[in-house]
């Protein structure tokens, strides 16, 4: 079962890394509840992290509106491959997720996603390269670890997409910390919520 969903994951990092490189790759704008998304995100790699013995735990900014509208599948794609990561990197201590509300214009808001581990940290050169496709921080990486090096150009080009930015900041042998900021649209009937009494 792990090879299959190992092997499921290349062939899906491919397919994504083809589509992006024929600009075919297209977003889905629906409703979605952001809590909902980072704590079912969380769901899926929990036991990865448990088998570690890695505390793995999320917060979300209470100011960011229940209901946005976005590509919440390629939003978790995104979260997944950086709390995977997260976790693959680390031996020790925690990972932790949080979305935090930026700021706001009209009637969209920009959201933080951030990612901290306490894994092996990468130098300003490995930084440098590291949304790179086909690049991970050095050889040994990907034999030790496994993985395609296509996630992070893929999450790049996603958050892109979304009209948004990502980055880390990292110290080697202290962690990292991987965020992305996109811009959704608020759903208006949620912009200020109408106290009632009866």
């Amino acid at each position: 079962k792990e090879a299959s969903n190992a092997l499921l994951t290349i062939i899906n990092d491919i397919l994504d890394f083809s589509k992006i490189e024929a600009g075919r790759l297209d977003l889905e704008i629906v409703e979605f509840d952001p809590v909902r998304l980072v704590e079912s995100t969380c769901e899926l790699v929990v036991e990865q992290a448990h088998k570690k013995e890695l505390s793995l735990m999320s917060f979300i900014d209470p100011a960011i509106p229940q209901c946005l509208r976005g590509d919440p599948e390629r939003l978790r794609q995104v979260l997944i491959n950086l709390v995977s990561n997260a976790v693959k990197f680390s031996n020790r201590g925690e990972v932790v997720v949080r979305a935090k509300l930026e700021s706001t214009e009209s009637n969209f808001v920009h959201v933080r996603f951030s990612v901290t581990d306490n894994g092996i940290g990468l130098t300003p050169e490995e930084q440098n390269r590291l949304f790179q496709p086909f690049v991970q921080a050095d050889g040994s990486i990907c034999r030790k670890f496994g993985g395609t090096g296509l996630g992070l150009s893929i999450s790049k080009n996603l958050v892109s997409l979304m009209g948004g930015s990502i980055g880390l900041e990292s110290v080697k042998g202290a962690g990292s910390t991987f965020w992305f900021v996109v811009r959704l649209e608020r759903r208006q009937d949620n912009a200020a919520p109408t106290l009632t009494h009866e």
